[in-house]
């Protein structure tokens, strides 16, 4: 199938009503019928402030997060503005890809 990889870069103390804003992307993914999505947790980064942001003994909560999931420009759209809607602030990658499921059901 042609789509959508598309991926979300966060750190892990932000949050959107009050749940880390990864997993509530994660959530809301899976609301909208999603067929699947993974969050990464790095050891390090830097975003456009160039500000180093690391998972920290002291300081988890600028560890950096990524959701990423294969879906369909439809899904990706609906995501999308689904995001808007809710006023997010986040940065974000969709890339064209090729997408199926290899093997037996």
């Amino acid at each position: 199938m042609q789509g959508y990889q598309l991926s979300f870069f966060t750190q892990q103390g932000h949050r959107h009503h009050g749940v880390p804003l990864a997993e509530w992307i994660l959530q809301e993914a899976r609301r909208l019928g999603i067929g699947g999505a993974t969050l990464f947790a790095a050891s390090e980064g830097f975003g456009g402030d160039r500000r180093i942001h690391a998972a920290r003994f002291f300081e988890l909560a600028d560890q950096p997060e990524e959701v990423t999931m294969a879906l369909s420009a439809q899904e990706a759209e609906m995501l999308l503005d689904r995001l808007r809607g809710e006023g997010v602030k986040v940065f974000y990658v969709k890339t064209p890809v090729e997408y199926g499921m290899l093997g037996e059901k």
